[in-house]
């Protein structure tokens, strides 16, 4: 199941501090990596997070998937929120690249949602899932 929260929804965990923030305080567990923002600076700190969110400032903007990628290849377990303009044709491929919970500007219908992760049963190319390629799946 796929986890939504909106922006009028009442968040009660601790608030998302900016990368820098973060850098320089030792108690934050959740983050807020905008676009131009190195996710590789958080690697050495994954294991004291529990919520890093990715923002999406538009949907032309695909810097949060290699964000996403990046981190839940080095271990990741945390939840990964995408943050922003979402659309949900967007989300199966932000959950091929780790992301977990969205939270976006403007309502999306479940239904659609679950159809849209629903709708393909194979992958092209390799991503931070674990999903196998389809060209492995041919060639063995």
């Amino acid at each position: 199941m796929v986890e939504f929260r909106y922006r009028d929804d009442e968040v009660t965990e601790q608030p998302s501090v900016t990368l820098d923030a973060f850098l320089d305080q030792s108690n934050a567990t959740a983050v807020r990596l905008e676009p131009d923002d190195d996710a590789r600076k958080l690697i050495p700190h994954l294991e004291r997070l529990s919520l890093i969110e990715v923002a999406f400032p538009s949907f032309r903007d695909g810097r949060g998937y290699s964000s996403g990628r990046i981190l839940r290849e080095a271990g990741y377990t945390g939840e990964l929120r995408a943050q922003g303009d979402v659309l949900v044709d967007q989300i199966a491929f932000m959950r091929r690249c780790g992301f977990d919970s969205f939270a976006p500007e403007g309502s999306l219908d479940p239904a659609a949602v679950e159809r849209a992760l629903a709708n393909y049963d194979h992958a092209y190319q390799g991503a931070a899932d674990d999903v196998t390629a389809i060209w492995k799946l041919r060639h063995g």
